[in-house]
């Protein structure tokens, strides 16, 4: 059971998915870093300008641009994809290797064994 779930998730198809899914959720994670820490404070502040509201209470309520946290979004997605590529190489190697490595030949059926073995003692 073991050897066929390692065949099923060596599959090229199964590691595509996995990698997809992956990368969508990192990918997820900066659209929302932007549209959260850096679109939603810069489509606020005329508002909050037009309210009179002081320095202080605009932080405390909306918060402020945070491209810290969008940057980390960045690097962690980079990270992310970086290592996937790695691991994918690696399953793309081993697959490689798997599948190059020739198949011994199968060996004679047994009146073509013992009829090779009469050859051999004849000659002596």
């Amino acid at each position: 059971m073991l050897k066929e779930f390692k065949a099923f998730a060596m599959r090229g198809n199964v590691i595509d998915l996995a990698v997809a899914v992956i990368i969508g959720g990192a990918f997820g994670k900066i659209i929302g870093s932007l549209i959260d820490d850096v679109i939603s404070p810069l489509l606020l502040k005329p508002a909050l300008d037009a309210a009179n509201l002081t320095k202080l209470e605009e932080l405390t309520i909306f918060g402020s641009v945070k491209y810290g946290n969008f940057l980390s979004a960045v690097i962690n997605f980079i990270i992310i994809a970086f290592v996937l590529f790695i691991i994918v190489k690696a399953a793309t190697a081993a697959q490689k290797k798997k599948e190059a490595a020739p198949a011994a030949p199968a060996p004679p059926p047994a009146d073509i064994a013992l009829l090779t073995e009469i050859r051999d003692l004849l000659k002596k």
